[in-house]
């Protein structure tokens, strides 16, 4: 089956296009991830906890590339890179920022690791994982479509390569 060239541009055209709004809807949701805990909230508060207040801050939330949200309270953003307009980086500070980057995802690694140890050891006293539902958002689903459109793109991109080679005698200037 011969598939024309304009038949392929058209789908690599749409593919790429549909990728582009996949990825660009998926990093502007914060539904990446998602922890509901709906059921530890409902067996009430530790003697300890109910001592210390009366209404106990709900524990369920979602989460995106740049913010995580909970029940009843605002958004907080992870990091605001455009807390002024109009800032200017010099090459030193950007070579700075990024040593503090890497610096961060250093300790973001290590935390987590730590934070895992301390979800195994609350599993084993309390069974906390058997009332927390974590699980991945939609915005995930539409990153990872967004990636097999891409896919899709690169092979209608090949495909029209390939068409173009085997046409004998054509300028193939493109």
């Amino acid at each position: 089956m011969r598939l024309h060239l304009g038949a392929l541009a058209g789908v690599a055209a749409l593919t790429g296009a549909l990728s582009f709004v996949l990825l660009a809807a998926a990093m502007g949701t914060d539904f990446w991830y998602i922890i509901d805990a709906q059921r530890l909230e409902r067996s009430g508060p530790g003697p300890l906890e109910a001592a210390n207040r009366s209404q106990p801050e709900p524990l369920s939330s979602h989460s995106g590339l740049w913010r995580t949200c909970r029940a009843r309270t605002p958004c907080t953003p992870l990091m605001n890179p455009f807390w002024q307009d109009n800032v200017t980086v010099s090459d030193s500070s950007r070579q700075l920022l990024t040593a503090v980057t890497l610096a961060g995802i250093s300790v973001y690694i290590a935390y987590s690791a730590a934070a895992f140890r301390t979800a195994l050891w609350l599993v084993e006293e309390k069974a906390l994982l058997q009332q927390l539902d974590v699980r991945f958002g939609w915005s995930l689903a539409l990153g990872c479509l967004s990636f097999l459109a891409e896919l899709l793109t690169g092979a209608a991109f090949l495909a029209a390569a390939r068409e173009l080679r085997q046409r004998p005698g054509q300028d193939q200037a493109i």
